[in-house]
Formats: C-alpha cells, structure tokens, sequence
C-alpha cells in the first residue's frame, strides 16, 4: 500500500509473492529462454529463488552489500563478492540476473558491468526486478512495478533487520 504522501510503499507478503510471480509472468510471455538464474543476495534471493522453482532452472548466487547501516536504510560503499554460487561450477550461456529492486541502479549496473567483463561464458544476460524507482540510472529487461515518486519499500521481512538473537528469546519468553 502506497501511502497517500508517496514516499513510502508497504508490501504484504501475500503482495511481495503475487508482484513475484508477476514478474515470472512478464519473463515467461517475453518468450526468451535461459540457463541460469543469477540472484543478487539479500535483496534477490526471495524473488531469485521462486523464480528458480517455477521455470526450473539452477539459482546461482552473488553476494552484494550497499544498505547495512541504520538496520539497512543508509546506502553506502557497494561491494560486490570475487565469486558467484552455483551448482553448475561455472556460471555461463543465458543468465537472467534477479534482484528486488532498481533503487538508484548503481548496484544492478555495477553487477552487470562486472559479469559482461569479468565472465565472458556468459552469452546472453537479461535482468528482472519487481520494482523501478523513478530515480533509478537503470532500466531492468523486465520490471513490474515503476514508482515515479520513489518511495522507501518497506518489505515484509525487514523488520528482521532489527531483530536480535535477545529481542528474540524476550518475545519467545526463552
């Protein structure tokens, strides 16, 4: 739900898996054919990993990290891993690359320039988000939701950002 000011978004999870296999839907009736699913972990994995199951392909992982302070709200230095997951050994052919979100577009760029450089068995890479904020330097091949008014996505699994093993044991009564 959009609030009324745009500036925040706050999805479901009933709402997070239906714009997921929406997103499945747009790749499908694109009619291009890949090998790989290539997620970008954190944000990637959830959408990655469905993607995975319902076009039955192998789900290789990237690890990149740019929100980490203020429990994952301040964007800062982007790393990305030497080294992608997958249990194919190498990665290569068509890789659909998987993340949540085109946010400013420098991580997705960033990755894309990576593996057009650094991975040349990669013949053929396409990228899916759910969401394109209109700030966002990157375009996504395929992307289900634009949001003009860039608004903070509040997932439905961030509240875990904060949580702690003794916020935990205090609410399980451990």
């Amino acid at each position: 739900m959009l609030t009324e000011d745009g500036k925040h978004l706050y999805v479901s999870y009933d709402e997070y898996h239906n714009l997921i296999e929406k997103l499945a839907l747009k790749v499908h009736q694109s009619g291009w054919q890949f090998d790989t699913i290539l997620c970008l972990a954190r944000g990637g994995m959830r959408p990655g990993d469905i993607l995975s199951r319902i076009f039955d392909v192998p789900l290789a992982i990237m690890s990149t990290s740019s929100y980490r302070a203020e429990s994952g709200t301040v964007q800062g230095h982007l790393d990305i891993a030497h080294y992608i997951t997958t249990p194919k050994g190498r990665i290569a052919g068509r890789v659909l690359l998987v993340d949540d979100l085109a946010d400013t577009g420098v991580t997705l760029q960033a990755v894309v320039d990576k593996l057009r450089s650094d991975y040349p068995p990669i013949t053929e890479l396409r990228t899916a988000v759910i969401w394109t904020k209109g700030c966002s330097s990157f375009r996504a091949d395929y992307s289900v939701e634009d949001l003009p008014t860039n608004p903070w996505i509040h997932q439905p699994f961030e509240s875990y950002d904060s949580l702690t093993p003794e916020k935990l044991m205090a609410k399980w009564k451990v």
